[in-house]
Order: structure tokens, then C-alpha cells, then sequence
């Protein structure tokens, strides 16, 4: 009952439906955001959604400690269960900490054959993700052959990539140019904007579809969940 609840107001859900099925195996998905707005919160909470309905997930964080992420996913699980009064708490944390791999590295000399040892390591323990959540990584920096080789990676495993990218400022007016310049080679781009009570999640690239003005929910601001209608 709690993963339905739970799946019932995960924003993945209604944008799914508007993103024609999702951001789909073999793409990265990028989601935008100021300081504080919740970059980190969304991305566990794209990872909890898919550990909810047993999924794998390798979450890779760059310049940050295990330790330090996985008080991040302790945080928002809490939150989670206490907005939603999950039963069998403790049945369920266990499951998701089983599911979930977290891997840190520093950013410095991360590239994608780093990725791909760690892909290969979950898959020889039997623990093929489904989702790769990439923290930290510097987009803005990269170039558009080094897009294209994660994205290589992610059609290999048939998995999801998500990433994030921090702006100046809490409103997000548009894509910014060196994320534009790498076309292709990230599918779905999302941005987090604080409202008063609440967090805008609207999408500014959604694969090939040119009209992406009517994709846009409002969050809880500390669960990051649809808020009630």
C-alpha cells in the first residue's frame, strides 16, 4: 500500500505521462536548480521511486563522502515515511539500502571508464542498475563527446541517468549555453523553482517535443512529492 501511495505522488508519475513514458532506458534526464531548492532531495528521491518498486540503483557521488550521501537518502526516506505513516519502516529501509549501491570518487580524473568499472562491478555482484544517479559531475565543463559516452554506457546497461546542474539563482530562466551546446546527447531537462509553499517542477527540453509549456507540477518543499489535490 505505502509503494502505491508513495508511486501515486512521485512526480515521475505525472510527468511520465507527459513525457511521453519518462525520460526511458539509454537517455539522461538533467534537472536545473538554485541553492537550497532541493537538487540532491530530487535525485534520491528519483532513486527511492525506483528502489520502492525493487529496482537496482547506483548512485556516484563526486567529492562527497558515502557516508555523506547516505545520510542524504536517510534524511528524505524519513521524511517519506513520515508524510506518508509508513508501516513496516524498518522492513522497507532495508530493502532500499540492499538495492542501492552508493560510489564515491573525486571529480578530478572522473571519466567514464571510472563508470564503467563501477557498472561492471554491480553487474558481476548481480546488482544491475536500472538507474544511475551522477552527483557532482560538472556539466557545464564537459564536452559534448564526453555526453555522448555516458550516454553510451546507458543504452549498454539499458538504464536511466539522471544529473543535476546548480544556478545562480532560485528562478531558472532557461537552458543554460553550455548545457544547449550538447543537444542531443541529454534527453529531459527539468528545472526546480521555490513557490510560495510550494516547489514548481517544470521541464525546459523533453526529447523531440517542441511544446514543453504545460509540463510543470508543484512539489511539497520537503518531501519533494506531489502536492495533494
Amino acid at each position: 500500500m505505502y509503494r502505491k501511495f508513495l508511486s501515486a505522488r512521485s512526480p515521475l508519475r505525472l510527468l511520465e505521462k507527459g513525457l511521453h513514458g519518462g525520460l526511458g532506458k539509454g537517455n539522461i534526464g538533467l534537472v536545473l536548480a538554485g541553492p537550497g531548492v532541493g537538487k540532491t532531495s530530487f535525485l534520491v528521491g528519483v532513486a527511492l521511486d525506483d528502489l520502492l518498486r525493487g529496482d537496482h540503483v547506483l548512485h556516484v557521488a563526486l567529492d562527497e563522502s558515502v557516508s555523506h550521501t547516505r545520510a542524504y537518502y536517510d534524511t528524505v526516506f524519513d521524511e517519506l515515511a513520515s508524510s506518508t505513516h509508513l508501516e513496516e519502516e524498518a522492513v522497507v529501509r532495508a530493502g532500499v539500502d540492499r538495492r542501492r549501491s552508493i560510489r564515491a570518487y573525486p571529480e578530478a580524473g572522473f571519466g567514464s571508464g571510472k563508470l564503467r568499472e563501477a557498472v561492471k562491478f554491480e553487474e558481476e555482484a548481480g546488482c544491475k542498475p536500472g538507474l544511475v544517479i551522477l552527483e557532482g559531475f560538472d556539466l557545464c565543463a564537459a564536452s559534448k563527446q564526453e555526453m555522448l559516452d555516458l550516454k553510451a554506457i546507458a543504452a549498454e546497461i539499458e538504464a536511466e541517468f539522471w544529473l543535476s546542474v546548480a544556478c545562480p539563482d532560485e528562478k531558472v530562466p532557461g537552458i543554460p549555453a553550455p548545457i544547449a551546446e550538447l543537444g542531443d546527447a541529454i534527453s529531459v531537462i527539468l528545472a526546480l523553482e521555490p513557490e510560495p509553499g510550494s516547489v514548481a517542477l517544470r521541464a525546459l527540453k523533453e526529447h523531440d517535443n517542441p511544446d514543453v509549456e504545460a509540463l510543470r507540477v508543484a512539489l511539497d518543499p520537503k518531501s519533494l512529492l506531489l502536492v495533494r489535490s
